[in-house]
């Protein structure tokens, strides 16, 4: 016992009432901040055995053009960069909205983005920087599920870097 009082810097009339208090304290800290990794590495350990999907990995994005030869030009740029692997071009959405006050009525070209959700940020501010809107329509989801063969496609596609 006096070994212990000693690493308790404490006199040898009094005794540590939890020795393991601290370091039972310390692993739970630990764990909590480590899980979000060990989540993550256990997942693409799993996912490279198993060759199931990661949900989450991939994202698509929806992003609005006022007209389709916006639309092109964005999507064909987005691809030259290889931040998606697909973009669908959706003619003539009708769109209201609220703008400064007012509700407003437009015919928009909406783009469905396939990417990896790795990309979203890059894509967000790639599109912000060429995109004719003040505030350029950007909403991503993450892919739940699909097919795993597109969405190694996907993969293939937008490399990691």
């Amino acid at each position: 016992m006096d070994w212990l009082a000693q690493r308790c810097q404490l006199p040898a009339a009094q005794s540590c009432s939890r020795p393991g208090g601290f370091t039972l304290l310390l692993v739970i800290t630990l764990s909590l901040l480590m899980y979000p990794a060990l989540k993550s590495l256990s997942l693409q350990l799993h996912s490279a055995l198993t060759g199931s999907y990661i949900s989450g990995t991939h994202s698509i994005a929806f992003v609005n053009c006022p007209n389709e030869q916006v639309a092109k030009d964005i999507a064909r740029a987005i691809m030259d960069k290889k931040l998606a692997a697909c973009v669908n071009i959706l003619p003539q959405a009708s769109s209201m909205y609220l703008w400064k006050g007012e509700i407003e009525e437009a015919t928009e070209i909406l783009l469905l983005v396939k990417t990896r959700t790795s990309k979203i940020s890059e894509l967000s501010d790639y599109i912000r920087s060429m995109h004719p809107f003040e505030i350029p329509e950007f909403i991503s989801l993450p892919i739940d599920q699909g097919n795993p063969l597109y969405l190694r496609w996907i993969e293939d596609g937008v490399p990691e870097d």
